[in-house]
């Protein structure tokens, strides 16, 4: 139940910040008579996810096991790529997601009234639509390997947390340090991630693609039994196995060392390019 509504609040949060940026400079530049628009584009992008969701959900259902297993294999390695994009994505440019936001918003206004209702409406689908996908294919790479009845229920909560934080921002009744809750929530994210990753090796074994590196490197199956409230939990939030095989530990490990590695070293790179670009202009 955790891990879904940890996953949802977060993406959720980063939804709501994006329609939050826009409603607030549209309100700012006296043009809060588009709201209207903004809110068809993020009714649109819900129900294109909803129907995502379900369609995948349903497709999954129908496979044979042997398919079954693949298919879940499928969506666990792209929920990885694409949350790992975004994670580092985020990392990357949230200091400038507000600029380019109101950029998008300049260029959208800039035609006839029709035009500038399509084009908004657009950008606004896009933008929710991106986070809403993406949600999407995490949260059921996470139903698919979990067998916890009340996950749907957590996804459901994270949801309302995030439209109460969301709604708290935009009403500036609410103040948390965005940075730090971004940080944290994307190495849960990250560690959530290589759990999945290790468990779509595993289902790919169990589908015949993957049949290498399978030596057991231990066995805690009487002492820590995944079916167990400990090992639930770990299995939940770190995508523990009681007994891990060679491809999927190290898969789990190496992608670890990776993320981690280049998550901590992107700030440092990020402020080293700001500090020597004045001195690459001037020299041109």
């Amino acid at each position: 139940m955790w891990v879904p509504f940890l996953i949802m609040l977060r993406e959720g949060v980063e939804a709501a910040l994006v329609v939050g940026i826009i409603a607030g400079y549209l309100n700012r530049t006296s043009r809060s008579h588009w709201l209207s628009a903004v809110w068809v584009g993020v009714l649109l992008a819900a129900a294109l996810s909803l129907f995502v969701g379900a369609g995948l959900q349903w497709i999954g259902a129908e496979f044979p096991q042997r398919q079954q297993e693949l298919f879940e294999a499928v969506v666990g390695l792209f929920a990885v790529g694409i949350l790992t994009y975004m994670v580092f994505w985020m990392r990357r440019m949230a200091r400038s997601v507000k600029q380019e936001l109101h950029a998008s918003l300049e260029a959208a206004l800039a035609h006839g009234t029709r035009s500038q209702a399509y084009a908004l409406i657009a950008m606004v689908f896009l933008a929710v639509a991106r986070e809403g996908l993406e949600t999407v294919f995490f949260l059921l790479a996470v139903f698919q390997q979990s067998r916890d009845p009340a996950a749907p229920l957590g996804a459901l909560l994270g949801l309302a947390a995030a439209v109460a934080i969301g709604w708290g921002l935009y009403r500036g009744s609410l103040r948390i340090n965005l940075g730090r809750f971004f940080r944290f929530t994307s190495l849960f994210l990250l560690i959530v991630a290589a759990g999945i990753l290790a468990n779509a090796v595993q289902a790919l074994h169990e589908a015949g693609v993957w049949n290498h590196l399978q030596g057991v490197v231990f066995d805690l199956g009487t002492r820590l039994p995944t079916d167990s409230a400990l090992g639930s939990l770990l299995a939940g939030f770190f995508g523990y196995q009681e007994a891990p095989t060679v491809s999927t530990l190290g898969t789990y490990l190496v992608y670890l060392a990776i993320c981690l590695t280049l998550f901590f070293r992107l700030p440092a790179q990020l402020a080293s390019r700001r500090r020597t670009a004045p001195v690459s202009e001037t020299t041109e």
